[in-house]
């Protein structure tokens, strides 16, 4: 049994990357059955756009082509850093203008998952 990899990139978060990061670091390293637990019930913003991101992961080594065993797909690797920033301007007093910055985050997920045994061959050996 050989370990396969797939990945999903999501840019464009409307999230800061610190406060995302805080909520990738809670499924770092876990199953994805556990984490979609995690995330599901986890109250903070940043969880929806990190959970389809795991999602998207998941879907990518499922279609792969290759049959993999759903119980053995971990998180392998995710992090979270900082995408585009938009300037803007906000109206103030005396016919001014402040300016502010919209901050977004890329999140990066790659998932490993074990292929199922083939039992075809198993069988096959024992007859013989």
């Amino acid at each position: 049994m050989s370990t396969h990899f797939a990945h999903a990139y999501i840019k464009g978060v409307d999230s800061m990357p610190r406060k995302t990061s805080i909520v990738a670091s809670l499924v770092r390293d876990r199953y994805v059955a556990d984490a979609i637990v995690i995330l599901e019930n986890t109250p903070r913003r940043a969880a929806r756009p990190v959970l389809k991101a795991i999602d998207s992961a998941k879907a990518n080594l499922l279609n792969s082509g290759i049959s993999i065993d759903p119980k053995t797909i971990r998180i392998a690797r995710i992090s979270v850093t900082a995408g585009t920033r938009i300037r803007r301007f906000v109206p103030a007093s005396r016919g001014r203008a402040l300016p502010f910055e919209k901050v977004s985050s890329n999140i990066f997920v790659e998932v490993a998952g074990e292929e199922k045994a083939k039992k075809a061959e198993a069988t096959k050996k024992e007859d013989k």
